[in-house]
Formats: structure tokens, C-alpha cells, sequence
């Protein structure tokens, strides 16, 4: 596979029970829920990994050392360049990270880790359209927010800081202030992330890895439970 000249961004948080995934309890337990976004973690730096994508890096918050799945997770971080997120809002910490990734001089794409399901094809393929439109991509997701946002101009990232996060209008707002700074938006396709309990199931059906197997597991336990 020849390499693809760009940056992968990861924004990631550690998966401690409380700390992590707290909208999937209840059902979920806090420990459960932290276990499957360690799960989801875990596959989307895999993907990375694989996907050809030449720089890769994290943006981490949180103690690793009282996440799920610790030892995996700092074995898989060892292939990454991880830096940590500045304070500030959610908005300010991405464009934050975007300037940190910029450093590579190459043009970043930027996801999170509660898209399991984007395997390395669909991420090489995000990146190489970056590098294609020479300009912007943006990934919505089905929420009405969005799962990747590829630059090709690192400065653009300063648009993140006015765009209000987690809300049904955050892509359509991401978009309307993208292009009113000047870019040009390349859709990627439509994802689902793993936000509410209902996402679980749609994103476990999606793509086998750790986090199917890990809702698989989960069910399997409440199923028997139940018996």
C-alpha cells in the first residue's frame, strides 16, 4: 500500500467508568459503558494504523491508567504521536488540535472514537479525497452532527470555536461557517456514532471488531440474566 501524505487526527478521551460514554447508563453500567467505548477506541485506532495514512496522531484527555482496557489501549497509542488537549470548550480544543496537527505540514483529517465502524478503506479513502478536492471534507453524522472533518488549510480549524457542539444543527452549522470562511466542502458519507443506547446496536451491526464483540458480549450477559 503506498502511503497516503496526510495526517490522521484522532480526538479521544480515556474510557473511565463515569468519565466516558455516560448517556449509554442506564441501561449500561458505568464499567460497561467505559468498556465499550474502550472497544470503540481500540478499532478506530486500528483502523488508523492500517488505513496508509502516513502521520498519525491523538489528541488525548483523561488518565489512562484508570481507563478499560489500560494495557491495550497504551500498547495501540504506542504507533500514534499523542499530545493533550488544551482546556476550553469542546469547539476550542478541536481547533486546538488541528493546529497541533498541522505541525506534520500536511493536510488532517480529524475524527473521534465513536465511529467503530469506519474501517481503514473507508478512512484511506476519506483522506485520499482530501488530498483530492485540495480543499475540505466533512463527514455528517446522523445525528445532525459529524464524524470527520478533513483541512487542507489548518487555519480554517478556528471556525470550530463559534459553532455550537453536540446539537442537532452541529453539522449545518460546521458547514455554513466552513463556507463562510472560504471552503470548499467534499461530502463524505453519512455515519452513525455511538451517542445514545440506540446508536449501540446500529453501529455493533455495522462492522465486526472489539466493539461488536463487545455488545455482544453485553447482551449475551443480559440475556442470560434474564433466563
Amino acid at each position: 500500500m503506498t502511503p497516503i501524505d496526510a495526517t490522521m487526527l484522532v480526538i479521544a478521551k480515556a474510557p473511565i467508568a463515569g468519565f466516558a460514554k455516560t448517556r449509554l447508563t442506564p441501561p449500561f453500567s458505568p464499567q460497561q459503558a467505559a468498556g465499550l467505548a474502550a472497544a470503540a477506541l481500540l478499532d478506530t485506532l486500528a483502523a488508523v494504523r492500517d488505513s496508509g495514512i502516513r502521520h498519525r496522531m491523538v489528541s488525548w484527555t483523561g488518565e489512562l491508567a484508570r481507563a478499560e482496557r489500560a494495557d491495550e489501549i497504551a500498547a495501540a497509542l504506542a504507533d500514534f504521536e499523542v499530545v493533550p488537549q488544551s482546556g476550553g470548550s469542546f469547539g476550542e480544543r478541536l481547533a486546538d488540535a488541528h493546529a497541533d496537527a498541522a505541525g506534520f505540514g500536511r493536510p488532517v483529517l480529524q475524527i473521534g472514537m465513536d465511529t467503530p465502524q469506519a474501517g481503514p478503506e473507508l478512512l484511506a479513502d476519506c483522506a485520499t479525497r482530501l488530498l483530492a478536492c485540495e480543499d475540505t471534507v466533512l463527514g455528517p453524522a446522523a445525528d445532525g452532527g459529524w464524524w470527520a472533518l478533513g483541512l487542507t488549510d489548518p487555519a480554517a480549524a478556528s471556525i470550530l470555536v463559534t459553532v455550537p457542539m453536540s446539537t442537532a444543527r452541529t453539522g449545518e452549522l460546521t458547514a455554513l461557517a466552513l463556507r463562510r470562511y472560504g471552503c470548499r466542502i467534499d461530502p463524505l458519507p453519512v455515519l452513525t456514532d455511538v451517542d445514545t443506547v440506540a446508536d449501540v446496536a446500529v453501529v455493533a451491526a455495522a462492522r465486526p471488531g472489539r466493539f461488536a464483540r463487545a455488545v455482544a458480549r453485553l447482551d449475551a450477559a443480559r440475556a442470560s440474566a434474564i433466563v
